[in-house]
């Protein structure tokens, strides 16, 4: 793994932390290996889930590396250079990742760095934590989730003032319109996170990843055709959370009042 991204497994939960001083931009080679941690929490099945956060408490992530960027001539078409698994930042399309990923976004996280946050499925941010995306007045577009998300997390107008204007919008006001799931002190989020990941590592795995597939697939779908993808077998991880063992020992732990133990299988 690179040294920009350090790696640590605490045991069901895969931490990712970006450490790229000064403000954890990303260049294509942190893109690669964030994409190829993202990976190891897909494909190991002790894994149930991730957190991503980085280094310091200042910025999360200044995203793009715009100096690299400019110094190789990756500007203009970038995606057909190989950013990794999962493009840029290796969360923003890595759409086959079934497992949660919470974010601990301890600093100002702008552009690409925001990028990278709202591609999280739970997002814990520090009481001092601004977002932005200030992409415009640079010239370039942000296309690996300002355009595609942003403005399905915000009131579309509100999303209009980050991505046209490029003002800031702080954590509570990201929390008050829904767009972030807490705000918590400075020194919190990563033990916010922490305590999230618990949880969700307690869960059955199966059934969570299966959760997760189903609300990717559903989306922009009218209601009768998400009834007709679970019943039609196009959801492979719904399928076999159905059949698991682990749903006949949920099933049974609850009948005899006790524990459940999952096993992911």
């Amino acid at each position: 793994m690179s040294e920009a991204v350090r790696v640590e497994r605490r045991g069901h939960v895969l931490e990712v932390t970006l450490d790229r001083p000064k403000v954890n931009a990303i260049d294509r080679q942190t893109s690669i290996a964030l994409g190829q941690a993202f990976v190891q929490l897909r494909d190991d099945p002790e894994l149930r889930v991730g957190i991503v956060t980085a280094a310091g408490d200042r910025v999360f992530s200044a995203g793009w590396d715009l100096k690299a960027a400019a110094e190789t001539e990756q500007v203009g078409e970038w995606w057909h250079l190989d950013y990794g698994p999962g493009s840029f930042a290796g969360l923003t399309e890595l759409w086959n990742l079934n497992k949660p990923v919470i974010a601990a976004v301890n600093g100002h996280a702008i552009g690409g760095g925001f990028e990278l946050a709202i591609a999280a499925d739970l997002i814990v941010a520090g009481e001092h934590v601004e977002f932005a995306l200030p992409e415009l007045p640079i010239g370039i577009l942000p296309d690996s989730g300002g355009l595609q998300r942003v403005p399905r997390r915000l009131p579309y107008n509100i999303a209009l003032e980050l991505l046209l204007l490029g003002r800031r919008m702080s954590a509570q006001e990201a929390h008050r319109y829904g767009m972030i799931n807490a705000v918590v002190p400075k020194d919190q989020p990563i033990h916010k996170s922490r305590e999230w990941a618990a949880t969700l590592a307690e869960g059955a795995p199966l059934t969570i990843q299966a959760i997760k597939e189903a609300l990717r697939a559903f989306e922009g779908q009218p209601i009768r055709r998400c009834f007709e993808m679970l019943r039609d077998g196009s959801l492979p991880s719904y399928a076999r959370a159905l059949k698991s063992e682990d749903a006949k020992e949920g099933v049974k732990a609850f009948a005899e009042k006790r524990k459940a133990e999952f096993k992911g299988r």
